[in-house]
């Protein structure tokens, strides 16, 4: 709220001719006032018809009316002035200006309106206390109706920040639509949300922020990518926890609704990857991965199964995860349910071996899928004798049968064991559900004690990779 500012001298009040006087002169004044204005700052230097030329003559009359009405009787109403000033702010911020120009022409109306008195002074021969006194009434009267001003700028800031922010969302939940809409559909609103269409973008999928009294931070209640838009975030202040206001202006974002994203314009930079750990601070992020516009829906898909596979520690903890960095980990578990199904179907003939066995089977089944590394390489990397590895295939073999001699059927145990190891210790412990449930709790009892490395382990495939072990025909 604007604190009033009364004329200076009101208490001691003014001799009744002396406002008698400065009522006389305000058409002219006014007149003189608006001239000097249009002169001295280029902004004003326009054509006085129309909507522009009939606010700024109603509120330069209005504010001299409102000065000499409070000289007169300090309790008269200042309603018209206070909507007069703050409409003045709000056709600043409609114009997308600064209020510099619009101070400056308070100022320059300061000093017209002070001429003019001293030469109803003068020819009044008013006292150099009455004199002094109106001018503390004028440039007192002045600081109030700037304030009110700038109050009306900032309202129409808010409301065409809030507006543009809106406009913008939609614009994002737009371009994620199955099936694609339009391209005139999208370019028709990024004109009206003032986005440049990009050729490509990256999504990136956000950890919502905690409720209120979860961490004692209050959950933003938008997101905004220009400074001094309050809350969005309210994507909160300028200067929020989450620090909203530090996402760069040409970033679509979304951080309201039950699964956060924002919308990168491009490959995500490292001055893009900065920018939203310190916006987004202490949230996980997952980075999509970056695809023609048209196909921004698959990448923020991706970018949210990142997002869960690192929250349930699947892939590794980092505080930003980059599906380019897990493409397989991610195609593997895209469908956990058909994940178990495979794992089920795959390995279900494991469901006849004791505990220990299928242990021991899937600790070595895996890295001599992997490699076809000897009995004697193998042996090595799990710390057992040679004989105990050649034990072991025997045994698979076994199991197997005429399975390991098939290419195709190689790849899908191989596919089944990796996705066992990618699977979380507590959803293998239940086993997959369906046909072959029972054989697939058995097989995630044995995977829980086989010491499987996770997906951001090497094993035997990367050291394969460096040449340490070689690929034999026979694991023998």
């Amino acid at each position: 709220m604007t604190n009033t500012v009364k004329p200076a001298g009101q208490a001691a009040g003014f001799p009744r001719h002396v406002t008698a006087s400065m009522r006389a002169e305000l058409p002219s004044l006014a007149e003189e006032i608006i001239a000097e204005i249009r002169r001295a700052i280029p902004e004003y230097a326009r054509p006085m018809d129309g909507p522009y030329g009939e606010a700024l003559r109603l509120g330069v009359h209005q504010a001299l009316t409102t000065f000499v009405d409070l000289v007169a009787d300090p309790s008269a109403p200042r309603d018209s002035l206070r909507e007069v000033c703050r409409r003045l702010g709000q056709y600043e911020a409609w114009e997308g200006r600064s209020l510099d120009s619009l101070q400056a022409a308070y100022r320059v109306g300061s000093q017209v309106a002070w001429r003019r008195v001293m030469k109803v002074g003068q020819r009044g021969n008013l006292s150099s206390s009455v004199m002094s006194a109106l001018a503390d009434a004028i440039f007192s009267y002045m600081n109030e109706v700037a304030a009110l001003s700038v109050e009306g700028y900032r309202e129409a800031q808010a409301q065409s920040g809030e507006a543009r922010q809106e406009w913008r969302r939609r614009l994002l939940r737009l371009i994620l639509e199955r099936p694609p809409v339009p391209r005139k559909a999208i370019t028709g609103l990024a004109g009206i949300a003032g986005w440049e269409i990009p050729e490509s973008v990256t999504m990136v999928a956000v950890q919502p922020a905690a409720a209120p009294g979860e961490d004692g931070c209050a959950r933003p209640t938008d997101v905004a990518g220009d400074a001094g838009v309050a809350g969005v975030a309210g994507v909160v202040g300028a200067a929020g926890p989450h620090g909203v206001s530090l996402i760069d202006n040409d970033v679509l974002a979304d951080l309201n609704c039950t699964q956060p994203h924002l919308l990168i314009p491009g490959s995500p930079t490292k001055a893009r990857k900065l920018m939203l750990t310190a916006a987004l601070a202490g949230r996980r992020l997952a980075v999509g991965l970056t695809v023609p516009l048209e196909a921004a829906a698959d990448s923020l898909r991706w970018a949210q199964r990142a997002l869960t596979l690192a929250e349930s520690g699947v892939i590794d903890g980092d505080p930003v995860t980059l599906c380019e960095d897990h493409l397989v980990t991610l195609w593997l578990m895209s469908d956990p349910a058909l994940a178990e199904q495979i794992i089920a179907r795959q390995l279900g003939e494991l469901a006849e071996l004791t505990p220990r066995q299928r242990t021991r089977v899937i600790e070595t089944l895996a890295p001599w899928l992997e490699t076809r590394g000897t009995a004697t390489e193998i042996a090595s990397l799990l710390n057992v004798h040679p004989q105990t590895v050649r034990h072991r295939i025997r045994q698979f073999e076994q199991t197997f049968g005429g399975r390991l001699c098939d290419p195709d059927a190689r790849f899908a145990l191989e596919l089944a064991l990796r996705m066992l190891r990618l699977r979380k210790p507590e959803e293998g412990a239940a086993g997959p559900a369906g046909p072959a449930g029972p054989a697939g709790q058995g097989i995630a009892a044995a995977s829980n004690g086989a010491g499987l490395q996770g997906a951001g382990g090497e094993g035997l495939a990367g050291q394969r990779q460096r040449g340490t072990v070689k690929q034999h025909g026979s694991p023998r």
